[in-house]
């Protein structure tokens, strides 16, 4: 089978979906499919050597106009080489599956209002959203992305619902494949050694527990109500906050201080492989205002960590609390959020949570979400096929 994916920039180093479509190429391709890449940028030594990639030349233009400008030279590309399927996985039109990883643009909207704690700003932002462009741009663009796709693949349940909730799309038009991790990026054999490692350059000690925070979206993914959330945590116990994602954090480390939990967190900034921070943490603190599945939670169950995280994300949908970590309802309830982190303070319990969350991990493979997907390709190949093979007999 030929398979184009399109995604504007595709560099592991820096998000989920990204970290997919290598994974994802990287398993077809060791099954003998072809697989090709369209996208504006790329970070080539993190993605499989056999990969064929298009570069789609996009001129400078305003934030609003250029998905349309790389989504239109999708559609220019794809018309110049023969493929089976193709996948769009952001702000592009017109592909076979649309697969959209980071969930309902309005819906991620929606839940980019609640990351302000002050009912006045939220006002405030909202209306600027109004006048907003970019955000108007990318709005039109999911119409066209749901309406012109032959399938519609989101990875929780929670995405479906919000499918039908902010674009009233039916759920039967919309599949659901759980987002998975590819164990084998988990599986070093210096482990231990990466460990010691990292947690030396951290100032901690084996006996000190970590709890780890990763995005590059420090708003969205709860790092105000989780640093508020650090004052009700006992002072007298031996643990710290590392905070892992993106280099500009310095109005978080000014709010930690602010709130007097400065010395309990550590700003550890971008890193471009994660793996290593994974092997050094103790347990994962994921309080999302929205994530459609986040890979952050999956990778860390992966790799042995409870996590702790929100029902407004869909990877909650595939953890077993209490045994494999905690989910509470809203990253704003700072008790329940500080009941859970002190929780996994203990350590027999987060012992227990680290072979339960391995346990999890097993139940939903890479290679369970690999087949699942390619069921869908192949029925699509399949269907195309026969309309050929029709138009011939005609």
């Amino acid at each position: 089978m030929i398979v184009a994916f399109c995604h504007e920039n595709v560099d592991p180093t820096r998000g989920g979906c990204e970290t997919y479509i290598a994974d994802l190429a990287q398993r077809m391709l060791a099954d003998g499919h072809e697989v090709h890449l369209l996208a504006r940028r790329w970070n080539r030594s993190r993605l499989p050597d056999k990969i064929i990639i298009h570069p789609i030349q996009v001129k400078y233009a305003p934030r609003w106009l250029r998905p349309w400008l790389f989504g239109r030279g999708c559609l220019r590309e794809l018309r110049q080489f023969t493929h089976d399927v193709s996948i769009g996985f952001d702000k592009t039109w017109g592909q076979d599956v649309f697969y959209p990883q980071g969930g309902v643009y309005a819906a991620s909207q929606q839940s980019n209002l609640e990351k302000h704690a002050l009912g006045w700003r939220r006002k405030c932002a909202r209306g600027l959203k109004l006048f907003d462009p970019a955000v108007q741009s990318f709005r039109l663009i999911e119409q066209w992305q749901y309406r012109r796709a032959k399938v519609i693949v989101v990875n929780s349940a929670m995405t479906q619902r919000h499918v039908r909730q902010y674009l009233g799309i039916s759920e039967h038009r919309v599949r659901v494949v759980h987002a998975a991790v590819s164990q084998n990026r988990f599986s070093l054999t210096n482990r231990n050694e990466i460990r010691q490692r990292i947690r030396t350059s951290w100032g901690v000690t084996d006996t000190t527990a970590v709890a780890l925070f990763v995005a590059m979206n420090y708003g969205l993914k709860g790092l105000s109500p989780l640093l508020q959330a650090l004052q009700k945590v006992p002072r007298d116990a031996d643990w710290k906050l590392v905070v892992v994602g993106s280099p500009k954090f310095q109005r978080f480390l000014r709010e930690a201080i602010r709130l007097g939990v400065a010395d309990r967190v550590h700003f550890h900034g971008f890193c471009d492989d994660t793996r290593q921070v994974y092997f050094a943490a103790d347990f994962l603190v994921h309080p999302t205002f929205y994530d459609p599945c986040s890979l952050v939670v999956l990778e860390a169950l992966a790799c042995g960590l409870p996590a702790i995280t929100t029902r407004l994300n869909g990877a909650a949908e595939l953890m077993n609390p209490p045994w494999d970590g905690l989910v509470i309802d809203h990253p704003r309830d700072s008790d329940a959020l500080a009941r859970a982190i002190t929780d996994m303070l203990d350590p027999l319990r987060r012992r227990s949570a680290a072979q339960a969350a391995h346990l999890s991990s097993a139940r939903w493979t890479f290679e369970d979400h690999y087949r699942k997907m390619m069921s869908i390709l192949e029925s699509l190949q399949s269907a195309r096929q026969g309309k050929v093979e029709s138009r011939a007999a005609c």
